[in-house]
């Protein structure tokens, strides 16, 4: 049977602590890992050896024994090993299972084929390993549930109560959100696996058309009645913003479709409620209600003299 330096092949010195072994150990598994060296069958090799020979040390009763193997093995090779080397006091009874290694059966075969992982060395000095499935933690799936909230509700925040398996929820939707906008509510998903974090849930918010405003982003657009003779001469209006009305000077000589802009009127921003979209007000054209006879007449007579 063929003696294994496990110092040697992890590149340490024999009096290397715990926080070098492991170090050295990751170091070396990361450059001769087969995923990084695929087909290549020396790396493979090469791999193998050093998760034995982080097995063999990693753990301190494994470790001391193998020191003191390692202790008079040297002492046999200084003498001059004549003879066979006595194997047989650092034998492990047969059959015996040293201990579990914390790993799922597949992982290894995607690793090493049906090969075994361990030397006869290994296997000899600490018995065979006992395999089983690795209890992994797995965090738990996301979820998504669709929410519409009207205009008003995505301007003012709002919360909804959702039904999410057992559970009852109460979520907060904050100001500003937009169609398409993913709320999410972490840890409200899944249930996490072997003792895993739950996923979350995701709410996927759109916003209901309104009668009244259009949305571009965190703008909104309104269209305004501005009577002819305001429109001509100059006045005021009131203007509706989402969250109450202003006053909107009109200057002389305003043409149909004219658009108005009142910063700061508009949507919230999502990432910033403090700070607001505008709002753009666009100027429809109507006769005053109502237009009097001697209104009409006016007009007229005011048409006759551009025609002239």
């Amino acid at each position: 049977m063929e003696f294994k330096d496990y110092y040697a092949i992890l590149g340490l010195s024999p009096d290397a602590d715990e926080q070098a072994i492991k170090q050295a150990y990751r170091k070396l598994a990361r450059q001769y890992h087969p995923d990084v060296n695929p087909g290549d069958k020396k790396a493979e090799e090469r791999f193998k050896e050093i998760n034995e020979a982080y097995q063999a040390l990693s753990d301190p009763e494994r470790r001391r024994k193998y020191d003191e193997l390692r202790s008079y093995y040297q002492r046999w090779q200084r003498s001059g090993g004549r003879g066979d080397f006595n194997w047989s006091q650092w034998q492990a009874a047969p059959g015996q299972q040293v201990y579990t290694y914390n790993v799922s059966p597949e992982d290894l075969e995607d690793l090493f084929g049906a090969d075994s992982p361990f030397s006869d060395f290994f296997s000899s000095i600490f018995g065979q390993p006992q395999f089983r499935r690795a209890s992994r933690a797995a965090r738990g799936r996301d979820l998504e549930a669709p929410v519409t909230v009207s205009l008003e509700e995505a301007f003012s925040g709002t919360t909804r109560s959702l039904q999410v398996g057992d559970r009852r929820i109460e979520a907060r939707i904050p100001r500003g959100v937009r169609t398409g906008t993913r709320v999410r509510l972490s840890g409200q998903g899944a249930p996490g696996i072997g003792g895993g974090p739950d996923g979350d849930l995701y709410l996927v918010v759109e916003v209901a058309p309104h009668p009244q405003f259009e949305r571009d982003g965190d703008d909104l657009t309104t269209t305004i009645a501005v009577d002819a003779f305001t429109a001509a001469v100059g006045g005021e209006v009131r203007v509706p913003t989402i969250d109450g009305s202003v006053t909107l000077k009109i200057p002389p000589r305003t043409q149909a479709d004219r658009v108005f802009r009142l910063r700061g009127k508009g949507m919230p921003r999502l990432e910033n409620p403090a700070e607001r979209g505008d709002l753009f007000a666009r100027v429809k054209l109507v006769l005053p209600e109502p237009l009097s006879d001697a209104e009409l007449a006016t007009l007229r007579e005011l048409v006759r003299k551009r025609q002239r």
